[in-house]
């Protein structure tokens, strides 16, 4: 975990997520990279190129690379190497595009959740990124003054996809020391027998060299309402799920488990891509 992405959009949810990489960078000697994207209304991006508007171009620039000095001056990055970047694009692809240009292990996000027709309309920036990041995204939803994992769950069906980013959340809790509690949530809507269960996740974990485990089914009226009653079940301090990426109707039909938990869950929760 040598790069931690941390975008920034100077609120206090953006500060709660880049403490969190704080904490992880001095544990690990990793440089943080804070990234403000600004996405400039659509007349002024063509202005851009006409160079009618470059003044104010130029001065959205300075603001955002003062506000970044400052973000880089706080207490708790003192002695972590930070790289600051401002960059005029679309948050989902500038995201994307640092991530590659910068080779980085893992994004950190705040966010504060949405609900109700906003969620459904608009969603937030947060839940595009952990649709579409092919690297682990990390969602903090408080203020975290000692971040530390001693367990984490992993929620999944166990199948065969899931096994490539499992191999990435052990490399994380690894780094942590943590306890890893495998679940499989059943519900009315997706049942299977206990033995079959049973079977898939001792077939899945014996594949991966890790003693600090557990392995449990749990019974919810939904998946994403099971994994959040686990976790506090077992005062989970993060919560580990893979998403499809999916997108268009698939994913207006299907809805995504992960999504729903970023916008939800009060605990943190780290997103792997299948």
């Amino acid at each position: 975990m040598k790069r931690i992405l941390v975008p920034t959009d100077f609120s206090e949810h953006a500060e709660d997520a880049l403490k969190v990489a704080a904490q992880i960078a001095q544990k690990n000697d990793s440089e943080i990279i804070v990234l403000h994207l600004l996405e400039l209304p659509h007349q002024m991006n063509d202005a851009i190129l006409g160079s009618t508007s470059i003044p104010e171009t130029m001065l959205f620039m300075k603001k955002a690379n003062e506000m970044l000095d400052e973000i880089s001056s706080r207490p708790y990055l003192d002695g972590i190497p930070v790289t600051e970047i401002v960059k005029i694009d679309k948050p989902i692809h500038g995201i994307t595009q640092v991530s590659k240009d910068y080779d980085v292990d893992l994004i950190i996000m705040g966010s504060h959740g949405s609900s109700g027709v906003e969620e459904l309309l608009i969603g937030s920036n947060t839940e595009k990124v952990v649709r579409n990041s092919e690297i682990p995204v990390l969602v903090i939803k408080k203020e975290i003054s000692s971040f530390k994992i001693n367990n984490i769950v992993f929620a999944s069906d166990f199948s065969e996809e899931t096994k490539k980013p499992f191999e990435k959340l052990l490399n994380f809790t690894k780094f942590f020391e943590s306890k890893i509690h495998l679940v499989t949530i059943c519900t009315p809507n997706s049942f299977k027998p206990t033995h079959v269960i049973e079977k898939a996740m001792n077939e899945f974990i014996t594949e991966f060299n890790i003693s600090d485990y557990t392995t449990h089914i749990y019974n919810d009226t939904n998946i994403e309402k099971g994994i959040i009653n686990f976790a506090n079940s077992i005062n989970a301090d993060i919560i580990g799920m893979c998403t499809h990426g999916r997108t268009g109707f698939a994913h207006f039909f299907n809805g995504s488990i992960s999504e729903g938990l970023v916008n939800h869950a009060v605990r943190p929760v780290i997103t792997l891509k299948i």
